[in-house]
């Protein structure tokens, strides 16, 4: 968290998408940053990002997305990646089983790599082959209520549901980032009261999963 320019707060937030090879996540970025897509889109090479803003309560937040390979070869490249990440895109391809197979090992990865408190989404992307799917949007549901994760189905391709997931993932961070604050204050304002409030201090954190899809 810094100062912009006008004196503002300015927020920096790193993201990172992760999933099997070729489940969509350069789309997906590509589609939220630029409002593009290339259907001849080749493998990431090791690992690019870019860079979006957006307000919140009045502050400039800015999302430094990073686009992650899922191939396994780099697994041992990317895993640096994660470190100071403070949200996360778990994707699978809704026609590919075995993408949503690996869910569980993306997301065990990324609590080997990254604080507890990450904001998670898992998104169902391809939602456009309908006529293909292999994953019900009952088990996306299912999974994500599980691990306590944020859910949605998306399309690259037609832009459904793309600027939503990436956006609920910066506004909970944003969250997160607040109540952190927010706790800090409490705590000082209480100890210099020599006091302490177990209300405050053991308060546990509510998450709570949305579901979305086409």
């Amino acid at each position: 968290m810094g100062r912009d320019d006008d004196g503002g707060e300015e927020y920096l937030f790193k993201v990172v998408i992760i999933g099997d090879s070729a489940v969509g996540k350069s789309n997906l970025l590509s589609r939220y940053a630029r409002n593009e897509f290339n259907p001849h889109s080749k493998a990431t090479i090791g690992v690019e990002f870019q860079t979006q803003s957006m307000e919140i309560d009045g502050k400039e937040i800015k999302a430094q997305i990073w686009d992650t390979a899922g191939q396994e070869r780099f697994r041992a490249v990317t895993s640096a990646y994660y470190r100071g990440a403070v949200g996360a895109l778990v994707v699978y391809d809704i026609s590919r089983r075995t993408t949503f197979d690996s869910v569980s090992r993306w997301l065990q990865e990324l609590e080997t790599h990254s604080d507890s408190t990450i904001a998670r989404i898992l998104v169902g992307n391809k939602c456009d082959l309908e006529n293909i799917r292999e994953v019900p949007v009952e088990e996306g549901k299912e999974l994500a209520e599980e691990q306590g994760l944020f859910f949605m189905e998306t399309s690259a391709l037609d832009s459904t549901n793309v600027k939503t997931a990436f956006e609920i993932v910066i506004k909970e961070i944003y969250a997160n980032v607040s109540r952190k604050v927010l706790n800090s204050d409490s705590n000082k304002a209480e100890l210099s009261q020599n006091r302490v409030s177990l209300t405050t201090n053991g308060e546990a954190k509510q998450t709570s999963t949305r579901f979305s899809c086409c």
